[in-house]
């Protein structure tokens, strides 16, 4: 799976999109999956010919003010991807759900896969848009204070308390593997448990994660339209990197499974040499669950070894 754009991948995209079509009219909204659009009234049709004023992100959804007090808000899920192609542009068969033409190109939309679930909802007025908001504080603009309050309103593990938009606004699973690296901090470790000393250290970590992605990514795209967005990088220092070298010691980065969704830290900069349980594999390992590094390398050398 691609994995579901999140701030910097979004804010990137907001860049481009701004840069093509602020202050250009939506001439045509044209719609290949039914599936897509989420609201009725008022139609997509009401957003024809109407100029766009601004480009903003809300969470992980990018909106497109336009003239009217309408907005177009789009949430990209997993798998859907946007795409500056020419005037008119031709979707393409199976992955293309819309394109929105404006006079100098088409913004289209696809998403990969069998399952639909990217959303575009048209919405009028600022009361509507709002009340997509999931709520989460936007984290690079927030202090310390009220980052701290955030995320203790209640009792999650850190990882859970990142990734919840009633929390924290646009991150998800690639970010939050890397904010806790940074942070040196355990997925598991509870918010109720965080010290202020901690706390701050988690903010630190995420302004600088997320602004370094942001910086990298738009230094990638060079200007041009951002193709090519995944959740999972070479550059990270854990996300996507199971049984590799962690960077910053070479501990081979560990991986958890919970709810489907996947988390990937280095036991000896996050948890004090702790490998955590992972409930599948520790009920099929049994008694050759490694709980330390130290148990892991020794099992790793014993799999290495010549029979």
């Amino acid at each position: 799976m691609p994995g579901v754009p999140e701030l910097p991948d979004v804010e990137v995209y907001r860049e481009a999109v701004e840069a093509r079509v602020a202050g250009r009219p939506l001439e045509r909204v044209r719609l290949a999956s039914p599936f897509l659009l989420r609201t009725a009234d008022p139609p997509v049709s009401a957003a024809e010919g109407r100029r766009v004023l601004a480009v903003s992100r809300l969470g992980k959804r990018l909106v497109l003010e336009l003239e009217g007090d309408l907005f177009l808000a789009l949430h990209l899920m997993i798998a859907g991807r946007l795409h500056w192609r020419e005037p008119g542009a031709r979707l393409p068969g199976k992955v293309g759900l819309a394109a929105f033409d404006f006079p100098e190109g088409s913004l289209t939309l696809t998403e990969a896969g069998s399952r639909r679930r990217a959303a575009l909802h048209l919405l009028a007025g600022r009361e509507a848009l709002a009340a997509l908001d999931r709520g989460g504080l936007e984290p690079l603009g927030a202090d310390l204070a009220a980052f701290a309050a955030a995320l203790g309103r209640e009792n999650h593990t850190l990882k859970r308390a990142l990734t919840d938009p009633r929390i924290l606004s646009g991150i998800g699973n690639a970010y939050s593997d890397e904010i806790l690296h940074r942070a040196r901090l355990s997925p598991v470790q509870l918010t109720s448990r965080l010290s202020p000393g901690e706390a701050g250290r988690l903010l630190d970590a995420t302004r600088a994660v997320l602004g370094e992605w942001t910086a990298r990514l738009r230094a990638q795209a060079a200007g041009a339209f951002p193709e090519g967005v995944t959740a999972f990088r070479p550059e990270m220092a854990v996300h996507g990197r199971h049984r590799k070298p962690c960077p910053a010691c070479g501990t081979l980065v560990q991986r958890i499974v919970y709810a489907e969704n996947e988390t990937d830290y280095c036991p000896r900069c996050q948890t004090g040499g702790r490998i955590l349980s992972d409930r599948s594999l520790a009920r099929l390992l049994k008694e050759d669950w490694p709980s330390t590094v130290e148990e892991m390398e020794a099992l790793e050398a014993r799999r290495r070894r010549p029979r």
